[in-house]
């Protein structure tokens, strides 16, 4: 039986297949496999992968499905207890396996594990050791661009980074899968404040190191794409895991936070693709699906209340 079950999401991302796939041929665990769920590429990506890493199980979905729906084809299609998600645009260490599962099987309550994510191109600083929100409705990278030798000490944190990130699969039959309405970007924070809700932790695991690109298949940091989608996932998020109530709460919060981040983008030259984000994101959120709210479930809804206002002074 696997122990672990890998899952990479491409879509035209030969460019960084070979350094991914060719790390994980040199792990130290040897009881895993592979599974590459490609969205329609046409770059050749599942040609070479047939021809250079034929170990390497290929699922083509024929078009590009996002994010959401590639990692979750490739959830239910493996074999192991535990799954890691990992962006198609990374190298990882040669222990990376081993200590991901053994991390995970470390915290007994824990539905997912991230990895340290260093920048690839400048591997003194950080990419990304955590995913945080806060209740100005911001998310955040813990310790992006800060020194790397700064983040070397496990810890919780809010949720994980789904770029680097290992879950136990049976949990997603609870607590359900990644949103397939949210295509791509904040998904992995969804289903992390999702696993929350229902009393699951989710940690930080400085040994595991994987070196990450970035934006791979986006291509930049800012362009409409993201900036759209994001803005529209962050609003169904908060319509999605938040009860009326806490929503009431934090309305003040997230009035100032979502103009903030108004002016920050019409500065940016993209004001208008963040507004129609926010439009996009009350539609969807209109026929979109709550988390049914629970009484068991209050003492976490306190404490994560608790943490977005602490992740306020965070973020600064």
């Amino acid at each position: 039986m696997q122990e672990v079950s890998v899952i990479i999401p491409n879509f035209n991302g030969m460019a960084y297949l070979e350094g991914v796939l060719s790390s994980l041929e040199r792990q130290s665990l040897s009881n895993f496999e592979v599974i590459v769920v490609d969205n329609g590429s046409t770059d050749g990506s599942c040609a070479f992968i047939a021809s250079n890493y034929p170990w390497a199980h290929i699922i083509e979905l024929g078009e590009n499905f996002g994010f959401s729906k590639a990692v979750n084809v490739g959830i239910r299609a493996a074999r192991a207890p535990y799954v890691l998600l990992l962006n198609n645009d990374t190298e990882v260490e040669k222990d990376f396996l081993k200590t991901m599962t053994e991390a995970l099987s470390s915290h007994k309550n824990a539905f997912s594990c991230q990895a340290k994510m260093i920048q690839f191109h400048d591997r003194n600083k950080m990419d990304d050791g955590g995913n945080y929100y806060c209740a100005l409705g911001w998310a955040f990278a813990r310790g992006k661009g800060k020194p790397e030798i700064k983040f070397n000490k496990e810890k919780k944190i809010f949720s994980t980074c789904a770029g680097a990130a290992i879950y136990r699969k049976k949990l997603f039959d609870k607590i359900g899968y990644f949103d397939d309405e949210h295509f791509a970007y904040l998904e992995d924070l969804d289903v992390g404040y999702r696993a929350r809700i229902y009393g699951y932790e989710n940690w930080y695991t400085p040994e595991a190191v994987v070196y990450h690109v970035g934006s791979g298949t986006s291509g930049s940091r800012y362009n409409q794409f993201k900036i759209r989608y994001s803005s529209r996932n962050n609003v169904y998020m908060i319509y999605k895991n938040m009860p009326f109530l806490q929503i009431v709460l934090n309305l003040p919060f997230l009035i100032l936070g979502f103009g903030a981040k108004i002016l920050f983008f019409y500065m940016k030259g993209f004001g208008r693709e963040y507004l129609a984000g926010i439009k996009n994101g009350f539609q969807l959120s209109v026929k979109g699906k709550k988390v049914p709210f629970s009484l068991k479930h209050l003492p976490a809804y306190l404490k994560i209340q608790l943490e977005l206002w602490i992740n306020i002074f965070r973020r600064f």
